[in-house]
């Protein structure tokens, strides 16, 4: 295996630096997935972090920024009907990316 270069830095810092840059942050352990995600918030000064444990990514993700912290979660009745978290996870991000490009 070799190692992948980091990208987020340069995209921020050189490539994009006005861009509404989202990463994401999947963990195993569930007691420190908000904690790294707040951490590249500060390491890599981007907009948003949707940040998760695997354990339940497909039902439960929290959305983070400098200055919130948003969990989405599916219900159970959305569930058995079939729906996937990403509709909601794209329907908060495109919000919050109008409201980044009208004050910007």
């Amino acid at each position: 295996m070799k190692m992948v270069p980091k990208m987020l830095s340069p995209l921020v810092k050189d490539w994009a630096p006005k861009a509404f840059i989202i990463s994401f942050k999947l963990e195993t352990d569930p007691s420190i997935v908000i904690d790294r995600a707040r951490n590249a918030l500060e390491v890599y000064r981007h907009q948003v972090v949707v940040a998760n444990s695997l354990e339940s990514r497909r039902s439960s993700v929290v959305i983070l920024t400098k200055d919130s912290e948003t969990k989405i979660m599916l219900s159970e009745e959305e569930v058995e009907k079939g729906i996937d978290i990403e509709e909601k996870i794209v329907g908060d991000l495109q919000s919050r990316h109008t409201a980044f490009i009208h004050d910007n």
